[in-house]
This record gives C-alpha cells, sequence and structure tokens, in this order.
C-alpha cells in the first residue's frame, strides 16, 4: 500500500470488530469481537494483529497490485532450496481464477486474500523467506541446505533485491518489533528477559469456515479442525542474522506458538556468541 501510494504512513482504519464491502451485507470478522478502536495505524495493525485494516487495505489495492507486490517475495512459486518435491503453494490472481474456474474475480476474495485467507497457500519455507526478506529489507536469497560437497564449495545463492523505499521497511520493522515488545503486542508473552531485539508476526490459518454469524468456538471443534498457529520472526532487529517460521498444527493462536520460534532464535544467536 505505501508503495503503491495507495495509503500513506498516517492512515488509519474505525475497526468495530467487522468490515463490510461497500452495497453489501456480509461482514469479514475481526479477530478481536469488539475490534481494535476508531484510529488504528500501521504499526497498530501490525502489534495487534488488526484484520479490519488489512480487508479495507487489500480492498483498495486490488488483487492486480497484491499479487504483482506478492510474487517477488516467493509466494506462488519454487524457492529454488536444494531438496526435491518442495511445494509451490498458491498465489492466486485474476488470470488464476479464470483458468481454473472460469470465473471472474469477486471483490470479497480480495479481502480475504489481504489476511492471507482464502485461495491463499503458503508453505513454512516460503513465510520464512519472505521474513528474511523483511529483515534484509528487500535482499531475497535463494535458500539451501548443502554449503559444500566433499570440501568443495558450492556456488554462492542467487541473490536477488525487491525495490522499495528504505523508510517503508523501516516502518514495517518497527511495526513487528511492538508485536515482540510493545505493550499490546500479540507476542510480548516472549519478550520477558530476551536480551536482544527481536521482530515477529503472530498469525492463524483457518482449517474450516465459520458461517456467518456463527463464532469459533474451540470447545466445540474437533481437535484436527481447530486452527493453526503461526508465527515468523526474526532477530536481532537491528542487525538480522536469523528468519524463523514457525506452524502448529491446531495450535490455534500464534501468540501460543511463538515461544518456540523464540527457544530457536536463543539457541541460534546463542550458539553464534559462543
Amino acid at each position: 500500500g505505501l508503495h503503491y501510494g495507495v495509503i500513506e504512513p498516517e492512515w488509519t482504519v474505525a475497526d468495530p470488530g467487522w468490515y463490510k464491502l461497500p452495497n453489501t451485507e456480509h461482514l469479514y470478522r475481526d479477530w478481536k469481537k469488539k475490534g481494535h478502536g476508531h484510529r488504528v495505524g500501521l504499526k497498530t495493525s501490525i502489534e495487534q494483529s488488526c484484520d479490519v485494516y488489512y480487508y479495507e487495505l487489500a480492498y483498495k489495492l486490488g488483487i492486480d497490485r497484491l499479487h504483482e507486490f506478492a510474487a517477488p517475495f516467493g509466494f506462488g512459486a519454487l524457492t529454488g532450496i536444494d531438496i526435491a518435491s518442495e511445494r509451490s503453494g498458491l498465489l492466486p490472481s485474476r488470470e488464476w481464477k479464470k483458468s481454473n474456474s472460469r470465473l471472474p474475480w469477486f471483490p470479497g476474495e480480495t479481502v480475504s486474500i489481504g489476511i492471507g485467507q482464502g485461495y491463499m497457500l503458503a508453505t513454512p519455507l516460503q513465510l520464512a523467506l519472505a521474513t528474511a526478506i523483511i529483515a534484509n529489507k528487500g535482499v531475497k536469497i535463494t535458500p539451501r541446505l548443502v554449503k559444500s560437497v566433499n570440501g568443495n564449495s558450492l556456488p554462492e545463492p542467487l541473490v536477488q533485491k525487491i525495490e522499495v523505499n528504505d523508510k517503508y521497511w523501516q516502518l514495517i520493522h518497527e511495526g513487528m518489533s511492538a508485536v515482540v515488545h510493545g505493550v499490546r503486542g500479540t507476542g510480548n508473552r516472549i519478550s520477558s528477559g530476551l536480551e536482544y531485539r527481536m521482530a515477529g508476526k503472530t498469525g492463524t490459518a483457518q482449517v474450516i469456515g465459520v458461517k456467518q454469524g456463527e463464532e469459533y468456538d474451540a470447545a466445540t471443534v474437533s481437535l484436527r479442525n481447530r486452527d493453526h498457529g503461526m508465527f515468523v520472526a526474526f532477530a536481532p532487529l537491528e542487525n538480522p542474522e536469523i528468519a524463523v517460521a514457525v506452524i502448529v498444527e491446531n495450535g490455534e493462536h500464534g501468540s501460543w506458538v511463538a515461544p518456540i520460534a523464540r527457544k530457536v532464535i536463543d539457541a541460534y544467536l546463542d550458539g553464534e556468541s559462543g
């Protein structure tokens, strides 16, 4: 949104706990029943994971710009890692839907894509790669497992650059840092005793849909149908060395998953310093 000039850093939305497209009655719900307030800005939307902010932003952008901007981050394509059987996920587009269903693209589908739901599919590796790109402020390095064969180093992985104004990367870094270190950050439960600054983002992936007018109640849903919990992070904030993506199947909340990511990052950074 910042890159295309669709919004400014100061742009805010009103979040009463739901979002409606113009001239429609369907409600797209926020995870927080009563919403996040009347003036939710960029940093707060990341820190508190405000769905309504991204519903509105996705609608303003449209599917064509969403697809165009997300593709260089590695979504909908193989990362190029040196293992077999990698999956490409799915970054939907107007053309993809038409070729698969012969139906036009609807605005409500764009709204769902805005929070990574709907047709959108991503692998844990793609999430880690996208997180690393954000950490590197646009530098994309092809991931790999093998560094050398029989003592012979392999060529350096392919490096690309996504050109975005540096101040926009910085704003995203600040928002993701607030997720962990902010008073209302959705991942702040892992900040206690943290000796470095981490940037993160909690997430939830629905397994089953919830009908209009009904509410998701984990107590009434079978374990295998409960939401997946997700958390991505990079650290240290000022000079990133590691990016992590954690998904716990049926883990329900990203905030519950965040401690796993912290343990991984703690172990890595401790090993580096040791």
